[in-house]
This record gives C-alpha cells, structure tokens and sequence, in this order.
C-alpha cells in the first residue's frame, strides 16, 4: 500500500478508533487528519493531525481536500449529522476523492420493547404528553428547544457539555460521557421517578444499556430515526472494514 492522506470527519468513538487503526497500519508517509466540529469544549482527541472548525460548506471542504493532497475521505461523524454528510459527498465528487461513510448500526427493538418512532425532535415532543411526565431526555444539548414548551413535564437531561438556553423550564442536568453502564442506568431511572424514554438512533454499545434499562422498567421509548443520507457510496459499519476498504483502494 503507498502512503496516503486519509482526512476524517471524526467526533465519535468509531472515529478516533479509527484514527488509532490507520496511525498504527498506514505505511510511513503517510497522514492522517481528523476534523472535528468544535461543538465539545474538552473533545477526546485521537492520535496523528487534528483540526477543529468548519470547512465553510461543501465547496470550502472540497478545496481543503484538493490543497492538503487528501486520497480518501472518510466520514465517520454522527449519524445525525446530517449537514456534514451531504457536504462531505458533494465535496468528495467535486474534488474526485474516494468517500466511505463509517456508520455504525442502529438499533433495533427487542421483546419487551415499547418504541415510539418519530421523524423528528420536533415529533418526539408532540408524543411525550400522552407517555409520561417524567422524561429521561437523551437526544444531547443542541436539541433541547424542541421540549422547551413542555411546561407540564420535568425533565432529567444528560450532556458532555453544558446546555444552553431555550430549554424546558423544569430540567436537571448531568454532566457525563459515556459509556454507561445498565446498573448505573438503572439507578437513574429509579431514582428519579423515569417514566418515558426519549432517545436518537444513535446505534452502539457506549449508549445502549439505557434501552435495556428502560424494557425491564416497562417504561416507553421514544426513538427519533436517523436522518437520510445521500444515496449509494460506500458504507462500513466499524473501524476495521474501514480500514480494509482504505487497503482496498489503494493496494497494489
């Protein structure tokens, strides 16, 4: 394989995995650049470059990629970042780079499940009147306007960071990152009196005991279901097929 400038727009656990993964196999020479949104104020940082802030749209992405000689493009951000994914494709193709989506798998209910899909944060509001009153509200910070008429709710919320205001009038928040623990969810739950879930599809083990906390509870779910992403491309599930799509490209 001949060295090569991998960027990564990172922010989750797969992306600094995968920066581990590349730093370590990559031949020497080679460049690995993760991106990351700057919206975390103490962000875990992965090994080799790090850049923070954005790229001023697809076109600015696009010229990035061009005068830092990038060969491939990988984009393992949140499954809810919508924005970025469709900038990085319009960028890849306008830049003729080699993209892959690193998307982890979403959920999936089980027995005992209660799961309300909705399409939206804006959905999920509109259907917590009729499920609970005491809302474990697990959707991060930046979406917290969506509830913040639910005057008739308490909320118990849980970021990295700090929220900002608009947000519901009757809210506490913890301050944690995950991963977390079933036990430890569990505790949440019964001690803050929990009777309705809300959540993203956020897929992965870091934040899923929450949902197994929530089924032995009896208490429903309200799933907000990821965003579209934009059609065909290259999609890998982990780190590891990651990587062996980037040998791929450019063995031989």
């Amino acid at each position: 394989m001949v060295p090569v400038h991998v960027l990564i727009l990172g922010g989750t656990t797969e992306a600094r995995r995968l920066a581990e993964l590349l730093v370590a196999r990559l031949p020497a020479g080679s460049r690995v650049t993760s991106s990351l949104a700057g919206r975390v104020a103490r962000p875990k940082l992965p090994p080799g470059e790090v850049r923070v802030g954005g790229f001023g749209g697809a076109e600015g992405l696009a010229d990035w990629l061009r005068s830092h000689r990038v060969r491939a493009l990988i984009d393992a951000t949140h499954p809810f970042a919508g924005t970025i994914t469709f900038n990085a494709a319009r960028a890849a193709a306008a830049a003729h780079v080699p993209l892959l989506m690193l998307r982890r798998p979403g959920w999936v209910p089980g027995d005992g499940d209660d799961w309300h899909p909705v399409g939206s944060l804006a959905e999920a509001a509109d259907a917590l009147p009729a499920l609970g009153r005491r809302v474990f509200l697990t959707t991060g910070r930046m979406g917290l306007a969506a509830f913040a008429g639910l005057d008739g709710l308490w909320f118990l919320t849980r970021s990295v960071d700090a929220p900002e205001p608009p947000y519901p009038a009757r809210m506490e928040t913890l301050l944690d990152r995950g991963p977390f623990t079933l036990e430890g969810e569990r505790e949440l739950i019964r001690r803050h009196r929990i009777d309705v879930l809300v959540t993203k599809d956020s897929g992965g083990a870091a934040t899923a005991p929450k949902l197994a906390a929530a089924r032995e509870a009896g208490i429903p779910v309200v799933v907000v279901r990821r965003p579209p992403v934009p059609e065909g491309g290259a999609v890998a599930g982990g780190p590891e097929e990651a990587l062996a799509w980037l040998t791929d490209q450019f063995s031989g």
